[in-house]
């Protein structure tokens, strides 16, 4: 028979312990309460919970002493803070510290729930479970910074405090924010994600908070949006930088009030989702521009993750070449060719400005030019913008580095080959947001893309 979880509850009324209690009794769990800092901290020491749920204004101190003291103490142990209603401040510095989530006075006992009910999924197994999930194929390398981010993701994939994702463009933002999903609590909900620089500014609050039926030409039916797609899940916002002034907003009242307005919806309703973030641009640049707002950048950055570029790990790229020449011949069901060691020093020189995605479209032209199903140094054609890993913080003149020996043509439709396909891959594939990002016309676009021969 499984063990009934535990829950202690930290604070100072009895009338929201009494609530609370009946709450959790309800949920079949079981509560064991205290009146301040002192009585939780002998709890902790002499028995295990599962979650501890605690006051922010305590008779013998802050709450945010005791997250700070679990986190040193009980880091086994799920934390979530009652706050005052408004005061989102306390909010932010409880889930930097590490809480699991906050909930706000009076309470709402759905929102309670589902915060417990988050915090319980979490189980006494979720470091052997996290572990698993990142030592599977997905996020490959052994050099120290990856490994930093793996300990990283396990770290936050406890907690339900926004992160937000920075890094160059095609290092794996979207990568390392499924793995936070998959590796945490909401890893049964669904995993949603929005590229904000692909959706028209004018569909943009319809396509994130859903419509109601005759809210404007068009609206035939009422339509869910993606936000509430994700409940019980994780909202992923990718390039959030290319949010309108006027959606920012709307995404800062959904991460401070966990509430959403369909267009042509009169009042608000609740939603369960985790936010995480990625952007390949500066946001503290952009809120200096004011072109981003402070408030909401400081809300959705209550945990940071850095994405390393290609270029700092330079010693994984044998590892993640084999793997993406792995996953090629399963795609076109031929047998993986192979890359040798010299080919592989090759590419360890290269700065790779496109990162990962750059070395899988090396990666895919090498294997076009090999023959026997091995790929040599000659067949490994590099673009002439970039410069060798090693030289990277050198000073400024060009820096020498490995190009092929084809004409200047063949080279230029090359680069115009590759800034289509990540024009592609940023949009989705969507052909119109893809010109718009290149600075060219549809029809433009299609033009080349036959010219190319892109797919």
């Amino acid at each position: 028979m499984a063990t009934q979880p535990v829950v202690l509850v930290v604070d100072d009324e009895p009338d929201l312990l009494e609530l609370v209690t009946l709450t959790l009794s309800r949920m079949n769990l079981r509560t064991r309460t205290a009146p301040d800092l002192a009585t939780a901290r002998k709890l902790l020491k002499s028995e295990p919970f599962d979650l501890c749920l605690t006051d922010m204004r305590l008779p013998d101190g802050d709450g945010l002493d005791l997250v700070a003291w679990i986190q040193e103490n009980r880091t086994s142990v799920p934390v979530a803070v009652i706050t005052a209603h408004g005061n989102v401040e306390s909010a932010v510095r409880a889930l930097k510290l590490g809480a699991f989530d906050f909930v706000s006075k009076p309470l709402d006992l759905g929102v309670l729930r589902k915060l417990v009910g988050s915090a319980i999924k979490l189980g006494v197994d979720i470091n052997e479970e996290t572990a698993a999930t990142l030592r599977g194929p997905r996020l490959l390398g052994t050099s120290a910074v990856m490994e930093q981010l793996r300990d990283m993701i396990s770290r936050v994939a406890r907690s339900q405090a926004p992160v937000h994702i920075c890094g160059e463009s095609g290092t794996g933002k979207e990568l390392v924010a499924r793995l936070i999903h998959d590796s945490g609590g909401r890893r049964g909900g669904p995993f949603v994600a929005v590229n904000c620089g692909a959706i028209p500014t004018e569909l943009m609050e319809s396509e994130l908070f859903g419509h109601k039926r005759g809210s404007f030409t068009g609206a035939v039916a009422d339509k869910k949006g993606m936000v509430q797609s994700a409940e019980g899940g994780t909202l992923f916002l990718d390039e959030v930088a290319d949010l309108p002034l006027h959606m920012q907003v709307k995404l800062l009242r959904l991460v401070q009030e966990k509430v959403v307005r369909p267009v042509g919806e009169a009042r608000e309703e609740p939603v369960d989702v985790r936010i995480l973030s990625a952007t390949h641009k500066s946001l503290p640049d952009l809120v200096a521009q004011g072109q981003f707002r402070e408030d909401l950048f400081y809300r959705i950055n209550v945990i940071e993750l850095r994405v390393p570029a290609l270029r700092e790990r330079s010693g994984d790229i044998g590892e993640i070449a084999e793997a993406i020449l792995h996953r090629l011949g399963r795609r076109s069901n031929t047998a993986p060719a192979e890359i040798s060691p010299d080919a592989v020093r090759v590419l360890e020189t290269y700065a790779f400005p496109g990162n990962v995605r750059e070395l899988e479209n090396v990666l895919e032209r090498a294997l076009t030019l090999s023959t026997g199903g091995v790929i040599q140094p000659e067949h490994v054609r590099l673009r002439s913008s970039g410069r060798p890993a090693g030289e990277m913080s050198r000073a400024v003149g060009p820096t020498p580095v490995a190009v092929d020996n084809a004409g200047l043509g063949t080279q230029l439709e090359g680069i115009e080959r590759d800034a289509i396909i990540k024009a592609l891959e940023k949009t989705r594939y969507n052909k119109t947001a893809a010109a718009k990002l290149l600075g060219m016309s549809f029809r433009a676009l299609r033009y080349r893309i036959k010219k190319l021969g892109i797919e």
